[in-house]
């Protein structure tokens, strides 16, 4: 009896859509991380991209909780001496909300070959209007655990 493992030919993805209104950052990041990579499915195969399509609207309207508005901060280098810049996060939000959810999610996807071809099947739309409603895409349910006292 051999053990199956799945192709690149395997594939057969799906078009899920999550409305990020009054949603936690964080658990918006993790739940639609593992549905890019795929981790939902039982054909789950960390060297194959088996993962599904992913579109997020009305980013502008996501949560983050505690002093996070305030405190938090994005970095990126120029390239050159002193060159690192520092973005707040309530700046980012005003200007450019779909990359919030983008840098979330890209964080929590592995530092790897496929990770490039994974975060492409992320598409993050200001405003509720998307143009993916040919591809029929279904509900993401975000499953919010619940606290134990």
């Amino acid at each position: 009896m051999n053990t199956w493992n799945p192709k690149s030919t395997d594939r057969n993805p799906e078009w899920w859509i999550v409305d990020a209104t009054d949603m936690k950052l964080g658990r918006l990041a993790t739940q639609v991380a593992q549905v890019l990579r795929g981790k939902h499915k039982p054909t789950f195969a960390s060297h194959v991209d088996m993962g599904d399509y992913v579109v997020v609207i009305n980013p502008e309207k996501i949560l983050v909780t505690g002093q996070k508005s305030q405190q938090k901060s994005y970095f990126h280098h120029t390239g050159y001496f002193g060159g690192i810049k520092e973005t707040p996060y309530s700046e980012l939000l005003q200007k450019n909300p779909e990359q919030v959810i983008k840098k979330a999610v890209l964080g929590m996807l592995p530092k790897n070959k496929l990770a490039k071809s994974v975060f492409s099947k992320l598409k993050v739309y200001k405003g509720s209007e998307h143009p993916h409603e040919a591809q029929n895409p279904k509900n993401l349910e975000i499953k919010i655990p619940t606290r134990r006292a």
